[in-house]
């Protein structure tokens, strides 16, 4: 096989078309769990408004999607280390959330405070004050 047929093969192989590809735009996310809660944040520098990103929850998924667009008038970009492209972020969640959820922007992170779905037929204690 000559390296051209190798180049080719690694390439296309099913790896760099599934979720878990590098996209253009790669924001930092991290992730905290503490008892039956999840802090998600996620680092979206540039946003010109809050209107500019949206935060979707889905049993056990966080979709986080962001526009960012940076101009300043009269310069021209020559070198970019901010991606300034629409974006999507699928994030897989440790457990499945409720609909208790506070999302805010703050100095270029997004804060996403979740909380873990308790299904009805579980027996919960409830504690005494």
């Amino acid at each position: 096989m000559d390296w051209t047929k190798q180049w080719e093969a690694f390439f296309t192989h099913p790896f760099w078309n599934s979720s878990n590809s590098f996209s253009s735009y790669s924001s930092g996310i991290n992730m905290y769990r503490r008892d039956n809660e999840l802090l998600v944040v996620a680092a979206i520098p540039g946003l010109a408004h809050v209107h500019d990103a949206e935060v979707y929850i889905h049993y056990n998924t966080l979709e986080i999607k962001a526009n960012v667009q940076l101009q300043f008038e009269g310069f021209e970009l020559i070198e970019e280390g901010i991606t300034q492209e629409p974006f999507e972020r699928e994030i897989q969640l440790p457990f499945p959330v409720g609909e208790k959820v506070e999302a805010v922007y703050e100095n270029g992170l997004l804060f996403v405070h979740l909380h873990r779905l308790i299904p009805d037929h579980i027996k919960r204690k409830v504690d005494i004050k």
